[in-house]
């Protein structure tokens, strides 16, 4: 794996490098990627830069006051290098981001040919006409709010709950995506995606259906600065409101994992459920998948508000295979002018599914971050208590928890 990293970085490197007489290099400030190249009459361009989050978490068993079994780890959260610009014209745009930490790289099985889940990203952007683009290859798709704001823009050290349970993550898909602006201010972006609706980085043939999904965005204060929609917290200070309001209808046909396009493969539930490796109950098992998201940013002079609603549905030949409920997820911040931000954050979490009858959750939390250089130096913090009720009755398997992350983004 570490012969097949270092040989991608060479490759683009020695891209770059081998025309450096005709090419111009631009100087980068912190932050703005490592290399910075632009091909000879507008060519091509590349730009490389690379991240880290460095996360350390403490968790407890909590019980009517009392404190226990305290869990603690320490690991590189996100390890990632990017790679962006254009090729023949600007028009033409590329993304390529490998994920190089074990918790990027897990995840792999027979779908992925038992290999380390190393592609993040890897996708084509043109922009053919006026406001259209089409995006072809694998990226987020145009799902929830909190997924699509990078990780490295968070408000809060992770995503909350809903996004574990709902999200639709990547996949490798068609896009097609436009913007306009009706009146002098008010702005419109509609995103639609087609794709297998079996996860990120699959090999295999697709034996289910199509997974297909569209969503809208509504801007009526006009544009955010430096695209704060999509970013955790107001550190831009917004001088006017800005609000974006969105939803995201979602239909995966022949799904064949508990999430949908996510989760678990429903033949490797059969596995662990009959400890068989040869009876495949549940290999020819496929689930109609519908997901809606609606979801809300505002922003005004230090203050933030976002807002999610999500919400599961299935039919399936058998139950409690797809984890179906809906979700909620309210967060908000304000940026003081020392650049500390104290946040706060309520998920509630209401599924049946695989692995369980019923399961409810809500999470109450608490952050501090002190953004040095923005998102590209930031130290963040909080505290996190979550209640969990299953089959209706609270079990004493409530939990709190207190993490500090480092970002760095070069």
């Amino acid at each position: 794996m570490k012969n097949v990293i270092l040989a991608v970085v060479l490759l683009f490197t020695l891209s770059a490098s081998a025309q450096i007489i005709e090419n111009t290099m631009k100087p980068t400030k912190f932050g703005n990627g490592i290399l910075n190249f632009k091909g000879e009459n507008d060519s091509w361009s590349i730009k490389m830069g690379a991240r880290m989050q460095l996360l350390s978490t403490n968790n407890w068993l909590y019980d009517g006051g009392k404190v226990s079994d305290h869990v603690s780890a320490a690991m590189v959260r996100r390890y990632r290098l990017k790679f962006d610009g254009y090729v023949y014209s600007p028009k033409v745009k590329y993304k390529l981001e490998l994920g190089l930490s074990n918790h990027d790289l897990s995840g792999f099985s027979a779908a992925t040919k038992y290999s380390p889940r190393l592609v993040l990203d890897a996708v084509v952007m043109w922009n053919f006409t006026h406001n259209w683009e089409v995006w072809f290859g694998q990226t987020k798709l145009p799902g929830n709010l909190e997924r699509v704001i990078s990780s490295a823009n968070l408000q809060l050290v992770d995503r909350s709950q809903l996004n574990k349970e709902f999200t639709l993550d990547r996949e490798f898909a068609l896009q097609l995506r436009n913007h306009h602006t009706v009146g002098e201010k008010f702005v419109v972006r509609e995103k639609f995606a087609v794709s297998q609706g079996e996860g990120r980085n699959v090999t295999i043939d697709n034996v289910g259906g199509h997974h297909v999904m569209g969503r809208l965005e509504l801007l009526p204060f006009g544009l955010f600065e430096s695209k704060g929609d999509y970013k955790g917290g107001d550190l831009k200070r917004e001088k006017t409101p800005k609000l974006m309001l969105a939803s995201t209808y979602s239909y995966n046909s022949a799904a064949r994992k508990t999430k949908g396009s996510q989760g678990v493969y429903f033949v490797d539930i059969d596995k662990v459920i009959n400890e068989d490796d040869t009876e495949d109950k549940y290999y020819g098992i496929t689930a109609n998948v519908q997901t809606l998201f609606v979801d809300m940013m505002f922003k005004y002079r230090g203050f933030s508000f976002m807002g999610e609603w999500a919400k599961r549905d299935a039919s399936a030949t058998v139950d409690n295979l797809v984890n179906e409920g809906s979700g909620l997820n309210l967060a908000t911040g304000y940026l003081l002018k020392s650049n500390w931000e104290i946040a706060a954050r309520y998920t509630k979490v209401d599924v049946t599914g695989y692995k369980f009858n019923r399961s409810d959750r809500n999470q109450y939390t608490v952050g501090l971050s002190r953004y040095v250089v923005g998102h590209k130096l930031k130290v963040q913090t909080d505290v996190t208590y979550e209640d969990i009720v299953e089959f209706g009755k609270i079990k004493n398997n409530n939990r709190l928890g207190f993490r500090v992350q480092v970002e760095i983004q070069l």
